[in-house]
């Protein structure tokens, strides 16, 4: 597993990877957490309005995430993270990213 922060650049394959991830309305705001391989296009996805609960909320802002190399890890993941507390989801994106900007250009191609 590999957790990405702001200016950090993908040492492996990243073709095979699987991403973990959390999108933000604003700071502190409400927050979306999912998987999926191709994070790009995930990111546009919600930022276009395709998931109901992104567009509902306004949720556009890539503000966290991490790589695995394997389904079964990033989904274990997922879930994991799903059943925290909210103040522990903050404190993982405020760790990384204590502003919560918009990580998308810092995606690994």
């Amino acid at each position: 597993m590999r957790i990405y922060h702001l200016f950090t650049t993908c040492s492996q394959n990243c073709g095979m990877t699987h991403f973990v991830y959390i999108m933000a309305s604003r700071p502190n705001g409400a927050i979306y957490i999912g998987r999926t391989r191709n994070l790009h296009s995930r990111v546009q996805h919600h930022r276009d309005g395709r998931s109901v609960h992104t567009a509902k909320y306004k949720i556009k802002t890539l503000v966290w995430f991490e790589t695995h190399d394997d389904f079964d890890s990033s989904l274990r993941r997922e879930r994991a993270i799903k059943r925290w507390r909210r103040a522990w989801k903050n404190q993982l994106i405020h760790t990384a990213n204590p502003h919560w900007q918009d990580i998308t250009a810092h995606i690994p191609v």
